[in-house]
């Protein structure tokens, strides 16, 4: 029988009632959070993980595993690992034995061709689930479930957190632990969840925006040619850079009313204190129209990136900065 994976708590209604089940697929990140799933829904049971060859090399010392129960034991949970079509006479042993206890294979990929697959996908008594890779709506969907408590998770911050994790479930749930771990307050702001996200190349990239941003040729050139800009960082760059341009939008309109200093302490959500000198020297460099010429030229090249992969993003992205540099100057 086959179970598709579209959210943990559909799968594991569909399963219950089996006593075996199998997860194959590409997708380690979602296979790991289907094992702490049925960790977590049976921490009374004793969980014993065992890998196939290690089972197939001492039949009998795993079938006294799984048939003899103590006084205190009424149920267990098993993990077999690394499984193929070599397990499969062991299952049909089994089977018929397994009362209430319950087994979960996990494999990698499984082709068409897979008896194990097979078996279980001709099955109504057992699962099998699928776990392909995921789509830009299945990792959106994770990060604001994961993260439905927290203020300030916007349009923005989602995206910068999807592009970070680079539609890896297994990266995806690194970055959620950190942003967990770091915004105790349960308060996200987007200029920090960017120094967050893959904080030693930001550092590189943060450095490069604001020798940019401020005119300054001579430096900009030189870490142009020390700078690596990674194809499937240059999205999250350009997030970074937007957020920049709009963020000194905001400190020059406030700025007209009062003074620039003045404005950068009443801004919110408030500035990093280690960016605020570089923000005020920005804001004397650039205006209005100089910021909309660049937002517009960052929105264009964000659509040709995404709309071609055959691009060179490094290079379009250097050239990008060589004209905000250029603007910032003009």
């Amino acid at each position: 029988m086959i179970v598709k994976a579209y959210d943990l708590n559909n799968t594991f209604q569909k399963i219950n009632n089996h006593n075996l089940s199998l997860f194959y697929g590409e997708n380690l990140g979602m296979i790991d959070d289907f094992k702490e799933e049925i960790r977590k829904r049976n921490k009374s049971l004793n969980l014993i993980r065992k890998n196939q060859d290690e089972i197939l090399k001492n039949t009998d010392f795993f079938f006294n595993e799984l048939f003899n129960m103590s006084l205190f034991e009424k149920k267990k949970i098993f993990f077999i690992s690394q499984t193929d079509d070599k397990i499969i006479d062991l299952l049909q042993d089994i089977k018929e034995k397994l009362n209430t206890n319950k087994i979960f294979l996990f494999s990698g990929i499984l082709n068409k061709t897979s008896k194990l697959r097979a078996y279980f996908e001709r099955s109504k008594e057992y699962s099998v689930i699928p776990c392909y890779p995921d789509d830009e709506q299945s990792i959106k969907k994770i990060i604001t479930s994961r993260l439905t408590k927290f203020q300030g998770l916007d349009i923005d911050c989602v995206k910068a957190i999807q592009e970070s994790s680079n539609n890896n479930r297994i990266k995806l749930n690194n970055e959620l632990n950190k942003i967990e771990t770091c915004f105790v307050d349960k308060k996200i702001e987007l200029n920090s969840l960017f120094k967050l996200l893959n904080s030693n190349v930001n550092e590189d990239l943060s450095e490069l925006t604001n020798a940019a941003l401020s005119g300054n040729k001579e430096k900009t050139n030189k870490l142009l040619s020390e700078t690596i800009i990674q194809d499937d960082k240059s999205l999250f760059f350009l997030n970074i850079l937007n957020y920049r341009l709009n963020k000194l939008s905001d400190l020059i309109n406030l700025g007209i009313k009062s003074n620039i200093e003045q404005a950068l302490n009443s801004i919110k959500p408030p500035i990093f204190w280690k960016d605020k000198n570089s923000f005020i020297e920005q804001s004397k460099i650039l205006n209005k129209d100089k910021i909309n010429k660049i937002l517009k030229e960052t929105y264009d090249l964000e659509f040709k990136i995404k709309s071609n992969s055959s691009y060179n993003s490094q290079i379009l992205m250097k050239k990008l900065l060589i004209d905000v540099c250029d603007l910032a100057t003009a």
